[in-house]
Formats: C-alpha cells, sequence, structure tokens
C-alpha cells in the first residue's frame, strides 16, 4: 500500500490521516507543536484549560457522521451551544433563534422597522437554504444511492436555490447595510460589523444558523485531537509530534518526500495540511513548478482576520460567574460606529471592537480548579495591524500586546464589574503567537478572507484538494474559502476520494 505523509494536524490532518490509515495506507503525520489540534486544540495552565482558538463548530450532522464513521463519537461528550447573550448598546438578551434575533432588532430600533422588514425580506430566503443544508451530511460522507436520497428535498428546489445564491453570491454585508439603513447608525454599525470583515451576506445567513446548530466539547477540544491522534495511533498511523517538515522535496515535477529535523522521508504521497501560502511559498522545494501567475496570487490573496485572545483564571466560583455573565457565551457589540477592520493602522481599534467572551468551566467546572473559573476574551483584528504588531521589534510588540490585554479586561469590566481583582492568572495570545503554533500566515483565523471581492478561488464550490504538483494535495481548511473545522472535514473526505481514484 501507498506511503503518505500528512503535514499538520488540525483537525483536517486529523480525519485525513484516520481516513488513509482506516484504508490500509502507511500513514506517518507531521506536527510542528508538542499536542496535536492546531486551532482545535486546547491549553492548561495552573490547573485553567483555555481553547487554543476554535471554541465550536456548526454542520454536526457532517461531523457527527465522521466521527461515527472512525469510531470515536461515544468517545466525546458534544454540547449544543444555541443560546448566546448578545450585548450592545441598545440591547441585553439572550438569543435562543433567529426568529428571536430579529425580533430583538425591531424592538431595539422601531424607528428603522419598516427598513429591517426589507432586510430581512432579503435575509431569510438565504437563512432558510443555508438551514437546508447544515441539516443533512455532507455528499463526501454519503454513498451514490444514500447521496441523492438524503439531498433530494435539496434537487427539488435546486432553481430557486441556484436563483437566491446568484443573486447574493458577490455582495458583502457593508454593501447590504448600505441599501436598507443611514450609514452611521445603530442598526447599520451592527449587520455591518457583525461577523468577519465585509463577509459575505450568504456567510452572515450562515452565522445565524448557530442558533439551530453549534457545538463545543465539554471535555474541551484538545481532547477531541487527542482522541482522534490515538485513534489514528491504533489504526497503525505514526504521529510525529515536535517535527516541523521543512520541505516538501519534488523530483520530475512530483513529490517524493519530506525533510524533517534534515532527515529524508520518502513517500508516494503528500498531503498538506496546513497554511496554502506557506505550502507552496516556503515549504515547496521547487517554486517553478507553481505557474508564476499562480504564485502571485497566492502571495497577495488576502486571509481571514485574525483574533487577540485573553486567557483568565479567576478566583471566582463558576455559580458567581454565571451570575455575572449570564451564558457560557458572551457577543458584545457596539453600535454607536462603524469599525473598519480593514484598517491595520488604527491605533484605536480594540477600544471599540466587538468582544467575544467564553468561560469553558461554566460549561465543564472540572476545566478549572475547585471554586475557579476560567475566561477567555477575543477580539478579531485587521491582518497585520500596526505594521504586523511592531514590524519585528520586540519591545514594541510587548508594548502593543500589554496595551490590548489591558484595554479588554477594562471592558469586560463592563459586563463582569471587578474583574480585575478576579484574575489569579493571565496571559494573551496575539496574531503572531497563533501564526507561530499553527502556521497560518498573519495567524489567520479561518483561511481565506470572507469578503466576495476578495476570493482566492473563482468558484468557492469547487474541489480546490488537487494541486499543479502531481501527489501534493490540500486538505485542511484551506481548501475553502471560508474554512473552518467543516471546510476541514470536507478536505480530508475529498483528498480521499481524489486519491483512491487515481
Amino acid at each position: 500500500m501507498k506511503k503518505i505523509v500528512i503535514i499538520g494536524s488540525g483537525i483536517g490532518g486529523l480525519v485525513a490521516a484516520n481516513l488513509f490509515a482506516k484504508k490500509g495506507y502507511n500513514v506517518t503525520l507531521f506536527e510542528s507543536h508538542s499536542t496535536p489540534g492546531g486551532y482545535t486544540a486546547g491549553f492548561k495552565k495552573k490547573g485553567f484549560y483555555f481553547e487554543s482558538g476554535t471554541l465550536a463548530f456548526e454542520a454536526s450532522p457532517s461531523v457527527f457522521k465522521a466521527m461515527k464513521q472512525l469510531g470515536i463519537y461515544k468517545k466525546l461528550t458534544f454540547v449544543k451551544k444555541t443560546t448566546q447573550r448578545w450585548i450592545s448598546q441598545d440591547f441585553d438578551t439572550l438569543l435562543k433563534s433567529y426568529t428571536q434575533f430579529k425580533e430583538v432588532l425591531y424592538n431595539s430600533y422601531p424607528a428603522y422597522k419598516e427598513q429591517l422588514k426589507s432586510y430581512f425580506t432579503c435575509l431569510d430566503p438565504v437563512y432558510k437554504i443555508i438551514l437546508l443544508f447544515i441539516k443533512k451530511p455532507m455528499p463526501h460522507l454519503l454513498n451514490p444511492l444514500s447521496r441523492i436520497i438524503n439531498n433530494l428535498s435539496i434537487l427539488l428546489k435546486l432553481k430557486k436555490i441556484i436563483s437566491i445564491f446568484k443573486t447574493y453570491a458577490n455582495v458583502n454585508i457593508l454593501e447590504m447595510a448600505v441599501r436598507f439603513f443611514p450609514i452611521g447608525s445603530n442598526p447599520f454599525n451592527l449587520l455591518a460589523t457583525s461577523g468577519y470583515s465585509k463577509m459575505g451576506f450568504t456567510s452572515l445567513a450562515g452565522m445565524m444558523t448557530m442558533f439551530e446548530d453549534y457545538w463545543t466539547i465539554k471535555q474541551g477540544m484538545q481532547m477531541w485531537a487527542d482522541v482522534l491522534a490515538d485513534n489514528f495511533k491504533k489504526l497503525g498511523g505514526e504521529l510525529k509530534l515536535n517535527s516541523y517538515v521543512e520541505k516538501i522535496v519534488t523530483k520530475n515535477k512530483q513529490v517524493i518526500g519530506v525533510i524533517c529535523k534534515d532527515k529524508l522521508y520518502k513517500t508516494d504521497i503528500v498531503i498538506s495540511a496546513c497554511d496554502y501560502k506557506k505550502t507552496f511559498l516556503k515549504l515547496l522545494d521547487n517554486k517553478d513548478l507553481i505557474p508564476i501567475q499562480l504564485q502571485q496570487k497566492i502571495a497577495q490573496a488576502p486571509v481571514s482576520e485574525p483574533f487577540f485572545t485573553v486567557y483568565l483564571g479567576l478566583h471566582i466560583p463558576n455559580q458567581k460567574l454565571l451570575q455575572k455573565l449570564k451564558n457560557p457565551s458572551v457577543y458584545f457589540f457596539n453600535t454607536s460606529e462603524y469599525i473598519d477592520f480593514d484598517n491595520n493602522n488604527d491605533e484605536t481599534i480594540f477600544e471599540k471592537s466587538p468582544l467575544m467572551l467564553f468561560s469553558g468551566s461554566l460549561i465543564n467546572p472540572l476545566l478549572a480548579p475547585e471554586g475557579k473559573s476560567s475566561l477567555m476574551i477575543q477580539s478579531m483584528c485587521p491582518v497585520g495591524w500596526m505594521n504586523n504588531w511592531g514590524g519585528g521589534d520586540k519591545t514594541a510588540y510587548k508594548k502593543l500586546k500589554q496595551k490590548v490585554k489591558t484595554t479588554l479586561i477594562k471592558r469586560t469590566e463592563n459586563i463582569i464589574p471587578g474583574l480585575h481583582d478576579y484574575i489569579e492568572f493571565e496571559d494573551a495570545a496575539t496574531p503572531l503567537t497563533y501564526e507561530r503554533y499553527t502556521h497560518n500566515s498573519f495567524g489567520a483565523s479561518s483561511a481565506w478572507s470572507w469578503n466576495p471581492h476578495k476570493r482566492f478561488y473563482e468558484n468557492p464550490r469547487s474541489d480546490n484538494t488537487i494541486t499543479p504538483i502531481e501527489n501534493l494535495y490540500i486538505c485542511s481548511c484551506w481548501t475553502n474559502q471560508i474554512g473552518g473545522v467543516p471546510g476541514a472535514l470536507s478536505g480530508a473526505y475529498k483528498t480521499l476520494r481524489n486519491i483512491r481514484r487515481k
């Protein structure tokens, strides 16, 4: 059976490793970090557990089916997170449904009721279509007959689906907000900045499905990665931790192996489950194998916005923290002004950016020491903010990191008064931290840009696992325009299908 090397043990790499090992391939999985998981991982400090990056995932029918196929579903406890607390200058509510979200906006902005109705007349049909898709497993997880039966309801509505997506495929949330609301008005600021910067209108509809389908792992995301890694090893696969792949080696225009720690590992196939840009612009030994226009496109293609995360261990019981937060997940919006995340020179952006708060210990008290609790504070960042966090100057970097951390903690005190006094442990991760651990360019949190005007793939729904290099494949979230756990999962299954077809 053919030898396969997989670079990167995020969800895409781990699932691919399991799939290929299960089929009898000789698989070696290389991971540069000391633990598997990539963004879907976590860590412990002074008894407090924190998620590294990914806090939750959607497309549960696909995820659950994949985990059952791999035989690990029962080893994890999946927790549904379909209620979140949303706060702004205009509302403070526990949201449980898309319908309730609309009602909150109608009640908060009565002067804009007619404009909101017109806006939701556009958003509602897109939301319903996306809901139709996420309630079913991805086609790649099904055999041909099951695929047809499972997607019959979609096939019957195909003409309408195509029409609606064609209408909004190239429209972003800023452009839609401009259509219906005065620029600078509170509903404009909210709807133009919810989610990734200038993300597609269809992606906003997809984001709203979190009220129906949004999950986390009770034991923490690291447990998910560990279970997948252990299962892979039981299937006969080899996991090499602390093993950064330095080069993808080619000969006669095809892959022949990888170099790690100055040693050549010969292989028949290389699957890159890591950053797309670095795969071709840094790891590949012969850039001439990539057409110059494609090289330029890869280099210039914008990525999704990264995050700055504050990790706090608190000497406050979970029950008391819950009284203040009211929910493990809190979204804190600033509706008083429009925030432009394309401006990476805005020094004040963290003083007004939307915040996401998450406490894993409120879902599982075992993720913090007894009588204590954990809290994560996240803010999206402009890509390359402030000369990419100091332009390589360590002193400037540390000052920026400390300033942002202090700012986010202070702002969170609007929700948790006296937060600073409860802090027992604190740390922070900048986009450069995430890039160091995941190797994602600029610390990108979810592959390519979500702005439909900045797409890398001309057809986001095409199969993007195949590369111009013979026997080199991509199976990470970068195979999809907007990535995420579903994108990584899809990439793994598509890669399996493409390799087995050869």
